[in-house]
């Protein structure tokens, strides 16, 4: 089925969702209509799911597309000519990752050669210590790493082509205001707080991965996507971990521990309405505007359960492709590194998620290893190093909150 018609599908049953929660009467909500509305929800997740593997194909080529076009503008050519130079590095890249740098035929030594890719690659043996790919390489393995790790589809990007540290200035102006002034008077000082955060560049490995002789010497296998995604799962896992929940001590200060705590759960293993209504009112209106609730699936599962006052679902689906679903009002993102409700959990974020920056360093470096541990497997190994910081650009603690669950209580 094509992804128009099964957007259709689920524009259909979200209008129908949202007619029977606009027809029922306030108080007069009953269990045949949480039936209904449940098998609703039911058949939304069955197509998104569907949805999900159409739109991740879409999302990719739609990066290839971009690349092109950045390509194109960076170089001054045109939009063909720049697709030429990308399928040419790629398939020098291709060669690499098959072969090692020996199996390179003429025409991509001369490209090489003549046009230095980013004054990076250059012509040497696999045992000269790494090979520097091309941008767009990076630029993939970032696009990758997106479809893996949900807060980059939050967070702000800052790409920069070095990791020497930035110096990001923060002020919290938030509950500053003017003041009026008599005749001759002379006007107050009040200066915003203001503090710097520093932005660096921590090195990530995607450790070791084997790939067998046979995968490699087997022409009809895009390679080169092949290894990307592997590596790109692997990076954009341990990262989207630390910009969740990173200490800031050897790693990106994460999300949570960087916020503030808005909102006591009542129960240790649960969510409740008041819990969510609570944690929304403690982020002051200001920064309410444009923010998103951030939790992990099971907690999804709980909050879609939940009802208001009146027995209604708190869950309500986007019906348009561009109009998402929410809850309170407010849209929200999958974070599987966010804490499930437990004793001490953390399991609820909500605010102006956009404030917290993630860095990426534009340069990416891919080892091939033959030497005799993957050898006598009939394995290459690869191994790519790429660069990433991330913090929350907050200097109220206001913007971003959290919901906290208590200790579990000793049994009697």
């Amino acid at each position: 089925m094509d992804i128009q018609t099964l957007r259709e599908q689920r524009s259909q049953v979200a209008a129908q969702a949202r007619q029977l929660l606009d027809d029922i009467e306030p108080n007069s909500w009953n269990d045949d209509h949480n039936q209904q509305y449940d098998a609703m929800v039911a058949e939304i997740g069955r197509i998104d799911d569907q949805l999900e593997r159409l739109e991740e194909q879409l999302k990719i080529e739609a990066a290839d597309h971009a690349i092109t076009e950045q390509r194109a503008k960076r170089d001054g050519v045109s939009d063909d000519e720049a697709d030429n130079n990308i399928n040419m590095e790629k398939s020098i890249l291709n060669a690499y990752i098959r072969g090692g740098v020996e199996s390179l035929d003429a025409d991509q030594r001369h490209y090489v050669e003549q046009r230095r890719i980013r004054a990076d690659l250059s012509i040497g043996t696999d045992s000269a210590g790494g090979y520097l790919v091309p941008t767009d390489f990076a630029t993939r393995l970032i696009e990758e790493m997106k479809l893996f790790g949900n807060m980059r589809l939050v967070a702000t990007i800052q790409q920069t082509d070095s990791g020497v540290p930035i110096e990001w200035p923060v002020a919290d102006n938030l509950d500053q205001e003017g003041e009026i002034v008599a005749e001759n008077v002379s006007v107050t000082d009040e200066d915003p707080t203001f503090g710097i955060k520093t932005i660096g560049a921590y090195k990530y490995s995607s450790k070791g991965v084997a790939v067998p002789f046979e995968l490699l010497q087997d022409s009809r296998i895009d390679i080169e996507a092949y290894i990307v995604r592997l590596l790109a799962q692997r990076i954009s896992r341990i990262s989207n971990r630390h910009f969740t929940l990173g200490s800031g001590t050897g790693q990106p200060k994460g999300i949570i521990p960087a916020a503030t705590k808005g909102a006591d759960a009542a129960a240790v293993n649960a969510i409740g309405f008041d819990d969510l209504i609570n944690l929304e009112h403690s982020v002051d209106p200001i920064y309410r505007i444009n923010s998103r609730f951030m939790f992990a699936d099971q907690a999804l599962k709980t909050v879609k359960m939940l009802k208001d006052n009146e027995g209604r679902p708190l869950w309500i689906p986007g019906i348009a492709v561009s109009e998402p679903d929410t809850i309170l009002g407010h849209p929200y993102v999958i974070n599987q590194y966010m804490d499930a409700p437990g004793a001490n959990a953390k399991s609820i974020a909500f605010g102006q998620l956009s404030n917290y920056l993630i860095r990426d360093v534009m340069s990416v470096t891919l080892f091939r290893m033959t030497d005799s541990v993957y050898t006598r497997k009939g394995q290459v190994g690869f191994l790519a190093f790429s660069r990433h910081d991330g913090n929350l650009l907050d200097a109220s603690g206001e913007s971003v909150k959290y919901l906290q669950h208590g200790a579990a209580r000793a049994m009697k």
